[in-house]
């Protein structure tokens, strides 16, 4: 892949590229790489009444900021008109704004479906009005697209020899929350328009991503920030199986998809290989003891930390071939290397998550 990250170099330097939801946690990591591919990096942030920039505010002096809500059309508008008029080369939109807790997708179901079902609507109908064509525009599809096996379409499925599910580009969608079917519905929208409008868009469909940054509130982190501070940690449902990709091999995915995808074609990456959570949650703890950073732990359950009614996603396991073979994308970090760079910016970064804990 090292060989393909020279021809990315080539590409992106000096190239105009635009990032919706780049303070976010798989936003911050993409914007850290284009900058180390000498790319143009602007950033539309969502302004607010406490500040912006919690995870990129060390790039601020290298980046340009555009202050607009995915969801605010005229606002969106103003950004774009600030893209086409930047640069002499044809520009690249990486769409990441989004809602994109599961969980909270129920408690905010229609400001989720607003910011990423909407607010991707807006981003492209704003592009054809004022005749910004981008070289490539890709959406941050999810791999909770897929839901669980839809019992009807069991055929239209692929299992390995052991009966474990294998997801990629053709498999049946079947969403299982509000945030996974405002993803849908986003997807679906891009596809609309590349077919109605030529606009070069791909979907880059990842899957679960982890790393440093990421928002407490999601289940390694949780675990991780748990185990800093506390002697009992406090789980939901751990017989979910999971397929984890750090968020740096994440990004690198996402300009794969991008630079090579071809438009209105759906790319799937991750690991390629699944681990229950009960399982993750055992190398977290035995990884971090290992290292020093806390010792045993007590595991409770609480069935109200666990999805909604009877919303979970049993299992998501990806074949990320066909991204591999068009680009040569493949992970690169182990699960015991990624946990432990993990871990370690999470002891040492107590002040930048603490206050965003649900377990307080």
């Amino acid at each position: 892949m090292k060989k393909k990250e020279k021809e990315i170099r080539k590409i992106l330097k000096g190239r105009t590229v635009l990032i919706t939801g780049a303070d976010g946690f798989v936003g911050s990591h993409l914007t850290d790489k284009l900058l180390e591919f000498g790319a143009d990096v602007h950033v539309l942030i969502r302004p607010t009444s406490s500040g912006m920039l919690h995870n990129i505010g060390h790039l601020q002096r290298k980046i340009t900021i555009h202050k607009a809500d995915i969801t605010d059309k005229q606002a969106v508008r103003q950004s774009l008109l600030e893209i086409k008029k930047d640069g002499s080369s044809k520009s690249i939109i990486f769409h990441l704004a989004a809602q994109a807790h599961v969980g909270e997708s129920w408690r905010r179901a229609y400001e989720t479906f607003t910011t990423n079902a909407v607010g991707t609507l807006n981003l492209l109908q704003t592009m054809v009005d004022i005749r910004l064509n981008p070289y490539k525009v890709s959406f941050a599809g999810s791999s909770e697209e897929y839901g669980n096996v839809n019992p009807e379409f069991k055929s239209h499925y692929r299992f390995d020899k052991s009966g474990g599910l294998i997801l990629d580009e053709k498999s049946p969608l079947n969403p299982q929350s509000i945030y996974a079917t405002s993803k849908v519905a986003a997807d679906f929208l891009f596809k609309n328009y590349f077919r109605a409008y030529g606009l070069a868009g791909v979907v880059a469909r990842k899957f679960n991503n982890y790393g440093p940054r990421q928002n407490p509130r999601y289940v390694t982190a949780t675990i991780i920030t748990q185990a800093l501070e506390r002697k009992v940690i406090k789980l939901g449902y751990l017989g979910a199986k999971r397929d984890f990709t750090f968020v740096k091999d994440g990004a690198l995915g996402h300009i794969h998809v991008a630079l090579f995808g071809s438009p209105g074609e759906v790319y799937c990456f991750g690991f390629g290989r699944t681990i229950r959570i009960k399982d993750w949650l055992d190398l977290i703890l035995s990884l971090g003891k290992k290292e020093g950073y806390w010792g045993r732990k007590k595991v409770v359950y609480e069935k109200k930390r666990g999805r909604l009614g009877k919303s979970e996603v049993e299992e998501l396991r990806v074949d990320y071939s066909k991204l591999h073979r068009f680009t040569g994308w493949e992970p690169t970090y182990t699960w015991k290397r990624g946990l432990l760079e993990t871990i370690k910016w999470y002891a040492e970064n107590r002040e930048k998550w603490m206050g965003r804990v649900d377990w307080l």
